[in-house]
């Protein structure tokens, strides 16, 4: 699938793996990049990467990804704006760490993880990149059919591309029952959609990054990742954004990958 002068949208734009994916798809010549995100810094990111492209491919929308309505707008204007939404990089993501049982060493009573952090976790990693990615799916669906097509051919060329971002995390990492259960859900997810959406020339996949140096890993703390984090990686250092946004355009160009990609810089983590 080519990426040059196709329309993309990626969630989380504002910062880490979103950000770096944005400016790999205008240095790749998308038409145009809608670059979602919660936070103000959503406009300033676009800026930059208008003025790396020295031209004007990103435009940001500020808002909650979890909401419906805010979802059906952005698609709306893109299309309105741009054309159809064929790149999908749903990528933002939020992290409510702590051990799923804990047991204080005072009064010996055990503590279990918020039922509503794991809500939240969910709401944001899980349920929301499905319906974004459901979303572009829908519209080729129904620009499809009112064209009076049916099932897609592979002479038709892919029509749309989704990348959902999973983590090492999903085959389990301590303190991380929330973030690790909605990251193996995506795999679920993106091997049930694509085998729908291929119906309508939709191609879905999951990367999975190692510990990258995003705001979300640095929020870990220094101490903890050179603690725990580097001596475990064969690289012996943090995986740069920039990495894995190329990994994610590879597997966007690439029509023959397929399923998950693992990106982890040689991660083994010890028993």
């Amino acid at each position: 699938m080519e990426i040059k002068d196709r329309v993309a949208l990626v969630t989380g734009g504002a910062s880490g793996i979103g950000r770096a994916v944005s400016f790999e798809l205008a240095k790749r010549g998308v038409k145009a990049i809608a670059m979602v995100d919660i936070t103000e810094d959503v406009k300033i990111a676009a800026e930059q990467v208008n003025n790396e492209a020295n031209a004007e491919v990103a435009f940001p929308y500020q808002g909650d990804v979890t909401d419906e309505k805010f979802r059906a707008e952005v698609y709306a204007n893109v299309k309105k704006e741009h054309g159809m939404v064929s790149i999908c990089v749903p990528a933002a993501g939020i992290t409510r760490d702590s051990l799923a049982v804990k047991v204080d060493k005072e009064t010996k009573k055990a503590s279990i993880y918020p039922i509503d952090n794991f809500k939240k976790v969910v709401d944001v990693n899980l349920i929301a990149p499905i319906y974004w990615a459901m979303e572009m799916i829908a519209s080729h669906a129904e620009d499809r059919a009112q064209a009076g097509l049916k099932k897609w051919h592979p002479d038709e060329g892919v029509r749309g591309t989704v990348i959902f971002i999973g983590s090492i995390s999903s085959q389990g990492n301590k303190g991380q029952v929330s973030y690790a259960s909605t990251k193996a859900g995506l795999v679920g997810a993106s091997a049930t959609l694509t085998k729908e959406a291929i119906f309508h020339g939709i191609r879905c996949g999951v990367m999975h990054p190692g510990f990258t140096d995003t705001p979300m890993v640095r929020a870990m703390g220094d101490e903890y990742i050179e603690k725990y984090v580097l001596p475990e990686t064969q690289l012996g250092r943090l995986i740069r954004p920039t990495e894995i946004a190329d990994a994610i355009c590879f597997m966007i160009h690439n029509s023959a990958i397929s399923g998950s990609m693992w990106a982890d810089a040689g991660w083994h983590p010890s028993p």
